[in-house]
């Protein structure tokens, strides 16, 4: 223990107080040796970079709490399946320098439900680069990190099933082998529709202006 606090610049008397707090899991023991390893000296790395960014302990805990009860990022990832999106890691304080005071247990723990995020050992995994900037140049916009999620669940749903469509025609018509070589075109179709819906909603938002103006 004594070792622990030395490296990672605090006091045996506060290390002790993390331990009671839960912000550190527990030691390997042998006998009445407590064993400490790299997995705690990133924890309590973390701590005192999130207390410099204005974190509260109870904030931290939840966190922690979150993070380690969160699924792993071979659960998130899956083994060996194809992707074209690229996974970030990243430290718990480096994730808090992204979203800011977004950054609550609540909103972690829908990411983690949501399978944004996994971990692996201490550090972070978020699935998608191109999904955590769009979040996180959402939240910058004012949009609160909750509703982005909200509606990234919703979102999901959708995609789910156009990937089932997609899977089902292309099944129906050519072979498993295809899936993959075909997926741009899924892509594609996907997002040649937004785009124009997009253009619709906007015109429809458009004329419904037009029109409140003319009542006024």
């Amino acid at each position: 223990m004594e070792e622990l606090a030395k490296e990672a610049g605090i006091t045996v008397r506060t290390l002790r107080f993390y331990r009671e707090r839960k912000l550190l899991h527990p030691p390997r023991r042998e006998g009445r040796i407590a064993w400490y390893d790299d997995s705690h000296l990133a924890r309590l790395r973390t701590i005192s970079a999130l207390l410099e960014r204005g974190h509260t302990l109870n904030g931290i805990a939840e966190l922690a709490e979150a993070f380690d009860h969160g699924r792993d990022v071979a659960d998130l990832l899956g083994v060996g399946g194809p992707t074209e999106e690229t996974p970030v890691r990243l430290t718990p304080e480096a994730l808090a320098d992204v979203f800011g005071d977004q950054a609550t247990p609540e909103n972690l723990a829908a990411a983690l439900d949501l399978g944004y995020l996994g971990t692996d050992g201490t550090e972070i995994v978020h699935v998608s680069r191109r999904l955590l900037d769009v979040s996180a140049a959402l939240v910058r916009e004012g949009i609160p990190l909750s509703a982005v999620l909200e509606a990234g669940a919703r979102v999901r749903a959708h995609a789910d099933a156009l990937a089932a469509l997609f899977t089902d025609l292309v099944l129906t018509h050519a072979s498993p082998r295809d899936l993959d070589r075909l997926r741009p075109l899924a892509r594609s179709v996907v997002e040649a529709e937004l785009s124009l819906a997009l253009d619709r909603r906007m015109r429809e938002q458009e004329e419904r202006e037009e029109q409140e103006g003319r009542e006024k």
